[in-house]
């Protein structure tokens, strides 16, 4: 008999390198004997845990939000008492990420907006609602801030964490372009200029 340890390692390979798969080719190219061939697996494992490809894909964008929350959340700079020093310090934490191998990659979240919006309805709704649900700590910090520092701004937090949102994807496609990982360190950078220009700072 299978045992739940079991189900969830075997779940978890073919998960691992469809992400890896799909980072690097992307959803379409991606088919699912590749998978399969990449996890050391078979066709029957993978139908076992997902009713088909695009079942895949849904699971894995829930998956890769996840794993982006929970890093966010453990991050030194949520343990800061003042609202906006939590919020230079999520731009901060952003740029520090910037370095790490695994960025050069790409957000799986905003590459399967970019490619599956008009033809995967069900995976483009799923991203829509993880990079909003990302941004929600974000979000409650700048509400506090402004409320403290600058309660009679015009700007509305929620519209300067989409703006930040467009920000990062922009900066992603555009290190993956020129493969230069400075790029996102050097826009958020002007972003966190621009956070100090609305806060006075």
């Amino acid at each position: 008999m299978r045992t739940a340890r079991a189900d969830s390692l075997t779940k978890d390979k073919l998960l691992d390198a469809a992400r890896e798969l799909m980072l690097e080719k992307g959803y379409t190219a991606t088919s699912v004997d590749e998978v399969c061939e990449a996890a050391g697996l078979t066709k029957g494992s993978f139908f076992h845990y997902f009713e088909g490809k695009e079942d895949l894909g849904k699971v894995l964008a829930q998956r890769f939000y996840e794993s982006m929350r929970e890093t966010h959340e453990s991050a030194p700079f949520r343990q800061k008492k003042d609202p906006l020093d939590r919020v230079f310090g999520y731009v901060d934490f952003l740029a520090s990420l910037s370095s790490r191998p695994e960025m050069a990659k790409g957000c799986l979240l905003g590459m399967f907006a970019q490619e599956l919006s008009a033809t995967h309805p069900k995976i483009r709704s799923i991203c829509a609602s993880c990079l909003e649900n990302s941004a929600t700590l974000l979000t409650k910090d700048l509400e506090e801030a402004k409320a403290k520092y600058g309660p009679r701004a015009r700007w509305s937090p929620k519209g300067l964490v989409e703006y930040l949102t467009a920000t990062v994807q922009g900066a992603i496609i555009l290190a993956k372009a020129k493969q230069d990982p400075m790029v996102m360190r050097e826009t958020l950078g002007h972003f966190r200029e621009y956070l100090k220009c609305l806060f006075g700072k």
